[in-house]
């Protein structure tokens, strides 16, 4: 079995770029993100196969926010696509309506803290309220987890500070704005190596660019393995 700490995000374009990029990575892979980006691009489709055809684990990052009875509606429509993980934002009114929606299937609810593209000059121009960046991820993080979130998404910086959290016991940790050593940073400002990320709470790592844009996208995703593979399992 190929190891589920890594989740690959396939920020690719449509379906069929997708679909072929999870042909190219093999068994190496067996765990997916599919984002917002390719919705339009037949993302809901190739989730469907990659799941019932290929045996793979998906993450479907759609970060929903809306009024509780739409975010309820929206996640028990996409519960028929019998996913792995769904993320929403952190908002205790978001968390709890994603719960009601998931109510009976195995599906995980993701809260979304602060995204990881941003940093406190990006919150000030939002009107976010004053205070170091990993100060509101980790609240966010309690707040969305308190409310029911299976697991939070959160930056590699602020793994172990939420880990360390009562309310994470037993919760999941997924970390994007993971970079392997010497790769480019690309818009992620808060980042870091896969091994750190693991050893710092995270229970998945994502990682999309430095393997899907790489020469030899199976090797790359092999280098990340190789990484987690020289830390101890949970």
């Amino acid at each position: 079995m190929s190891d589920d700490r890594l989740i690959v995000a396939l920020d690719v374009p449509n379906a069929l770029q997708g679909l072929a990029m999870a042909e190219r990575l093999g068994d190496s892979v067996s765990f997916y993100k599919i984002g917002l980006g390719m919705l339009t691009g037949g993302g809901l489709a190739l989730a469907n196969e990659l799941k019932q055809d290929h045996g793979k684990r998906i993450f479907l990052d759609m970060k929903l926010f809306d009024i509780g009875n739409t975010v309820e509606n929206a996640v028990r429509g996409l519960t028929q696509f019998d996913l792995d993980f769904l993320t929403v934002h952190g908002d205790p009114h978001v968390v709890r309506a994603a719960k009601e929606g998931a109510s009976g299937k195995d599906l995980k609810i993701l809260a979304v803290t602060i995204l990881t593209s941003l940093n406190r000059d990006d919150l000030d121009a939002s009107l976010l309220k004053s205070g170091d960046v990993q100060d509101l991820v980790v609240e966010r993080a309690a707040k969305a987890l308190e409310a029911g979130a299976d697991g939070v998404i959160a930056s590699p910086q602020e793994a172990a500070l939420i880990r360390a959290l009562p309310q994470s016991e037993g919760r999941l940790i997924v970390t994007p704005g993971v970079r392997p050593t010497g790769a480019a940073l690309g818009d992620q400002k808060r980042v870091a190596t896969p091994a750190s990320a693991i050893s710092a709470g995270a229970d998945h790592i994502v990682v999309g660019r430095p393997i899907y844009q790489a020469d030899d996208p199976k090797a790359a995703a092999q280098a990340v393995l190789n990484e987690l593979n020289s830390l101890t399992r949970h």
